[in-house]
């Protein structure tokens, strides 16, 4: 495991941005009851990069994970998918761009009961009117290793494996980046395990970049790094993260969330 100092890139890191936060801010409320979610959050994520985001409950971290992924407005500064700005864009286009470039992965599956898991892969893009890539397809199943088991419904499929039903919706439409939030939160140790396998590999081999949301140090370590946010600031971040250099790191933190 290796530390850098907070906001350091290292030229042979140097890759392109799928996203980037650049002081963004996301206030609810006014007066009194107002809370500051996020403040003046400045953050890059890279291209075929896995990045974990984490923090006590509070910090900010589905709220930034939202705004990027254009579910929540923001109430300031500037969040970009590759070069498009999406607080410039209309509630169609936004939802145009959720379509054609991100994918997503919740702690609910999500799948229709009445559709095998082929078909349950394949949906956003037969609603959206397209033909998937075969040979991506193929690559995409066989990398979250479902090619047995594409004519079952989810009633007849394990919790990790309707869990990777739902990796490879997310990965089907070849998205530009992914957001995963708490995508193990609803399984076992051993199926978790195999998910977030699952997820690293969609990056080291199908080049995907993958943003995901945890409170787990275990998930966080399949990361290539870890970003850590408290009272709604970006505070620190490891490369090459292992599940024991983060559990170390979140123990610095208070009940309030701030560093020590």
């Amino acid at each position: 495991m290796t530390t850098t100092p907070f906001g350091a890139q290292t030229a042979a890191r140097a890759t392109a941005v799928a996203a980037r936060a650049t002081d963004l801010t996301k206030v609810y409320g006014q007066g009194e009851t107002q809370v500051v979610a996020l403040d003046a959050v400045s953050l890059d994520f890279h291209q075929a990069e896995f990045t974990a985001i984490m923090g006590p409950s509070g910090s900010g971290k589905s709220t930034l994970m939202h705004c990027m992924a254009g579910l929540d407005s923001v109430s300031g500064g500037s969040a970009r998918i590759g070069d498009t700005e999406l607080t410039a864009l209309s509630d169609k286009k936004l939802t145009q761009l959720r379509r054609d470039k991100i994918g997503f992965i919740f702690q609910a599956f999500n799948l229709l009961p009445t559709l095998n898991a082929l078909e349950n892969i394949t949906l956003p893009m037969d609603i959206a009117g397209r033909k998937p890539d075969k040979k991506w397809l193929d690559m995409v199943v066989d990398t979250v290793g479902l090619s047995g088991r594409l004519k079952h419904r989810p009633n007849q499929l394990s919790g990790g494996q309707q869990q990777r039903v739902a990796v490879a919706r997310a990965l089907a439409g070849r998205p530009e980046i992914m957001f995963a939030d708490e995508p193990t939160g609803n399984l076992d140790s051993r199926s978790g395990a195999e998910v977030l396998g699952f997820l690293r590999n969609s990056v080291r081999e199908l080049g995907q970049t993958v943003v995901m949301v945890t409170h787990d140090p275990v998930a966080a370590g399949y990361a290539d790094r870890v970003v850590f946010l408290a009272d709604g600031r970006l505070v620190d971040e490891l490369r090459e993260p292992t599940a024991d250099a983060v559990l170390d790191r979140m123990k610095r933190f208070d009940a309030r969330g701030r560093t020590s």
